[in-house]
């Protein structure tokens, strides 16, 4: 009896763009697990779920999860799965509850939507007391994570449906930089679409689905990307961190440049090449322009970035004439676990964020789920070709968007970054072209397609990345 009233319970419900039984594949399908963990919860897979790993009874999974300011891990087992009822049970076997079982139950509504409800039933430690503490805080969590899980689940879907109308089902695609941002979640997301996906690593395979380059010195295993659908290039060195010495530079340039090249030469030496290579590209391409609206017609810029950017175009641009190639231009990426945000947030959530110099210079950024969803579009849609700009269609100045972060976490954002301040940190060059110069970039071939923005508006952008909105699903449709 004292353990039935310990127990606690927590409900939820989403309404499916899929059919039950597509939308109990996409929870069963490798990636899944990866997809449904919030990067605003410092949560990560330590084992189990993956990237070949479909969802079977027994089968455990260890995640480590925030607990307050510590982490802790979180060992799950899938206690019941029933395919031909669309259901499954996982229950913790260890971890911060004293119990926890989380049914996943999809009903048919038509023969292309359903409902999914989430029910779980947990008793946290130290009984009463553990209640007292933590029981408010724990529901508030389970809100917000079921909030942001359902928007991810509703957002792939709609995109693996659209995909499907075309034809682009079962592929297998190949990934450069798979472990990047990007790249992660790119995998993930094409997973739960029912899509193989190959990661080309630097050093020897360790599973099937792993792939050898070098791009140092410019060789790939062509044998093993025969016949391969499509391959998403996004490797490189990072603009951030380290000031812009000459061997970061050099770094940076040559990682672009020189990864493009050996991936152009090793689809012209295919004998069944894929359909289509999109290039990751930076709008950096267009330098610091001030007020100019600037579409994927515009003129290439000056300074660094700008021309490594032409550099590494002109690379993806020397592809076969058989193969479509997409150059997506990306804006900043917006996602707490990782990039730009990530590297503000600690400023921000102490209160002590703000405008960078005076604030005026546009600031095109896009969501992580929409930059995956232009890489997922330019696999598919045969519309886009050559220089594709990756920015949601919500323009912001650098004070609107400090503003708006500032809102999402109820912090004031009011102490700048001068300008001569930050050339002092990082030198004149860097945060001249990284955080002071002006891109008013638009979306346009984007737009052309009616490419459906699951965050277009900067604020609901921001309360899905941070875990700070409730609301249902998102915008595109």
């Amino acid at each position: 009896m004292r353990e039935r009233m310990a127990t606690q319970s927590f409900e939820r419900s989403v309404a499916s763009p899929a059919s039950a039984r597509e939308t109990f594949e996409w929870h069963v399908r490798p990636g899944a697990l990866r997809r449904l963990l919030p990067p605003w919860d410092s949560a990560s897979v330590v084992e189990g779920g993956g990237p070949t790993e479909r969802l079977e009874k027994g089968a455990r999974q260890t995640i480590r999860v925030g607990v307050g300011p510590v982490g802790v891990r979180w060992v799950a087992e899938i206690a019941d799965l029933q395919p031909e009822r669309t259901f499954f049970v996982d229950r913790q076997v260890s971890g911060p509850f004293r119990s926890w079982n989380h049914r996943h139950e999809v009903s048919a509504d038509g023969a292309s939507t359903s409902t999914l409800a989430d029910r779980i039933e947990y008793a946290l430690p130290a009984g009463p007391l553990g209640r007292l503490i933590g029981g408010g805080a724990v529901r508030s969590k389970l809100r917000r994570m079921f909030a942001w899980r359902h928007r991810v689940m509703v957002h792939d879907l709609r995109a693996h449906a659209r995909a499907a109308e075309t034809g682009f089902t079962g592929r297998r695609i190949a990934i450069t930089g798979a472990s990047g941002l990007i790249g992660r979640t790119l995998a993930a997301f094409l997973r739960t679409g029912g899509h193989e996906v190959l990661e080309l690593v630097r050093r020897a395979p360790r599973a099937a689905h792993e792939v050898r380059w070098d791009p140092a010195a410019g060789t790939v295993d062509v044998a093993a990307l025969e016949g391969v659908d499509g391959i998403v290039h996004l490797a490189g060195e990072s603009i951030f961190g380290l000031r812009w010495t000459a061997e970061k530079k050099r770094r940076i340039a040559d990682s672009r440049v020189g990864g493009t090249r050996a991936i152009v030469a090793a689809i012209n030496a295919m004998e069944r090449p894929p359909e289509v290579l999109v290039a990751a590209s930076a709008i950096g391409m267009y330098g610091d322009r001030g007020e100019e609206v600037l579409t994927e017609s515009s003129a290439p810029g000056v300074g660094f970035l700008a021309e490594t950017c032409q550099a590494w175009e002109a690379e993806a641009a020397a592809l076969r004439d058989d193969v479509r190639e997409v150059r997506g231009r990306l804006g900043v990426v917006l996602d707490a676990g990782g990039g730009a945000l990530d590297t503000m947030l600690p400023a921000f959530k102490l209160g002590a964020g703000g405008r960078l110099g005076s604030g005026k210079q546009w600031f095109p950024w896009i969501a992580l789920d929409d930059a995956v969803g232009a890489f997922h579009a330019a696999l598919h849609d045969a519309r886009l070709h050559g220089p594709v700009n990756f920015v949601a269609p919500g323009e912001a100045t650098n004070a609107t968007f400090t503003r708006a972060l500032g809102r999402t976490l109820r912090r004031p954002a009011v102490v700048p970054a001068p300008a001569f301040a930050m050339r002092l940190a990082l030198g004149a060059e860097q945060a001249d072209e990284m955080l002071l110069a002006s891109v008013r970039v638009k979306p346009s071939a984007l737009e052309a397609i009616d490419f459906p923005f699951a965050h277009g508006d900067l604020d609901r952008a921001l309360g899905h990345v941070l875990g700070r909105s409730l609301e249902g699903p998102p915008e595109g449709g």
